[in-house]
């Protein structure tokens, strides 16, 4: 691996963390009620899950075994915006920066990952087409 593409897989792990993190201060700020500790308890999961998620697809047995591990992290991520939009729109924390900014790279790395399986899958057919 180059060194060029080993510093975007550590960009994409250093805002995974970052987002991850992110995800934390946002849950530590919304309030003690049944909708909050809810939305709460479901964020810490799906918000910490792409990160862990990229670990694994990073050392992925194939380009399939990639993809797949891609779409998984990137169901984490979707569940994760749709957690983010309801703690903005009931609202349930007094942190709606943090929430917007959450919004903002979650929609970015939700991007970057279609791009991404996209992209797999078309080099998976010039594979399959090369090997017939």
């Amino acid at each position: 691996m180059n060194a060029e593409k080993r510093k975007v897989n550590y960009d994409l792990e250093d805002r995974l963390i970052d987002f991850t993190v992110l995800i934390f201060e946002i849950v530590d700020s919304i309030f003690n009620t049944k909708a909050g500790n809810h939305i709460a308890s479901q964020s810490v999961r799906s918000g910490s899950n792409p990160g862990l998620h990229y670990g694994e697809a990073q050392s992925a047995e194939s380009r399939r075994d990639f993809v797949y591990k891609i779409k998984v992290l990137l169901k984490e991520l979707m569940e994760s915006r749709a957690a983010l939009k309801i703690i903005n729109r009931k609202p349930l924390t007094d942190r709606l920066d943090l929430v917007e900014k959450a919004q903002c790279e979650c929609n970015q790395l939700i991007s970057i990952f279609v791009a991404s399986i996209k992209t797999a899958k078309i080099n998976m057919e010039k594979e399959n087409g090369n090997n017939q």
